[in-house]
């Protein structure tokens, strides 16, 4: 009986070893087409900073009176000329408006505390322990909790929030934030989240951080000339056709998403030594392409 199970075990290796197991990359490059879904351009927004391009995809099933106004804002061309305030080493950085003029006219735009909403069928659940929610997974593009009854966007990596006061329905979206360091789950359910960068996260995780010793200011830039220049924020609708990018993301209720999310769960590549037969919610990125011509 021994021999038998140690026979069994042995089997991946004696077919071939890692190669018996797809990687995700070789998931992704043999999904369908169907399997992809170009980024909707009235949800989508271009941060354009001196580095170049950031893209963020937003979020109005989960938040649909913060993102309205933020549309609005970028409809107005409120983030022109604004700027990037806050770089956190391993937290967030953040940006607002500083023109005065601008930032009093909207100081009192009205705030929401969209921090859940009542469980969706399209939310597809991960098999893992999490230690901040009873289930995790994903629902559409968006990395999410749920407790079966209602359902949250999780501070992963790249997620977009807007900042708040003590007030919890004071966030209306003139100052937004993007998740830089360590997944702060603390947050989940505490914040407004909006959408997810997915494309131009290594612009925003790689500026000077700001703050003095001991991370003091909490990141802050103490003075106005080390602000990193917005020179807009627009939404990809309001573009020309020809002057939006052709992004695609794979969507999480497919049967290739699944897969790569199990390749992710176990790595059998020649480097791994032992699979984890787990994963985070927030360790399994986005599959963002540019549409195959």
């Amino acid at each position: 009986m021994r021999r038998l199970i140690c026979l069994a075990l042995l089997a991946p290796l004696l077919l071939g070893g890692a190669a018996s197991y797809p990687a995700p990359d070789s998931i992704l490059a043999s999904s369908p087409a169907g399997d992809w879904q170009a980024l909707d351009p009235a949800d989508t927004l271009y941060m354009d900073i001196p580095a170049g391009r950031v893209v963020i995809l937003l979020a109005p099933s989960f938040a649909p009176k913060t993102v309205a106004n933020i549309k609005a804002l970028a409809h107005e061309k409120y983030f022109d000329d604004s700027a990037i305030v806050r770089s956190q080493d391993n937290y967030v950085v953040q940006w607002s408006q500083e023109n005065k003029e601008k930032k009093a006219a909207k100081a009192k735009l009205k705030g929401f505390a969209e921090f859940e909403r009542p469980v969706s069928a399209a939310f597809t659940r991960l098999p893992d322990h999490d230690t901040y929610a009873p289930q995790t997974g994903f629902d559409g593009d968006f990395p999410a909790g749920s407790d079966g009854k209602s359902e949250w966007l999780l501070h992963c990596y790249g997620m977009v929030g807007a900042g708040r006061d003590n007030a919890p329905d004071s966030g209306s979206g003139v100052e937004l934030y993007a998740v830089t360091g360590q997944a702060p789950r603390q947050l989940d359910r505490n914040i407004a989240l909006v959408g997810r960068v997915v494309q131009g996260m290594d612009l925003l995780s790689s500026l000077p951080r700001g703050g003095g010793a001991q991370g003091a200011y909490m990141g802050f830039y103490r003075s106005p000339s080390q602000y990193v220049k917005i020179r807009g924020i627009h939404l990809a609708s309001e573009l020309p056709t020809s002057e939006r990018l052709k992004l695609q993301f794979l969507k999480t209720g497919t049967a290739s998403f699944k897969a790569y999310v199990e390749a992710r769960r176990n790595r059998h590549n020649d480097w791994f030594v032992r699979a984890a037969g787990a994963i985070d919610a927030c360790n399994v990125p986005l599959p963002i392409r540019t549409a195959p011509k």
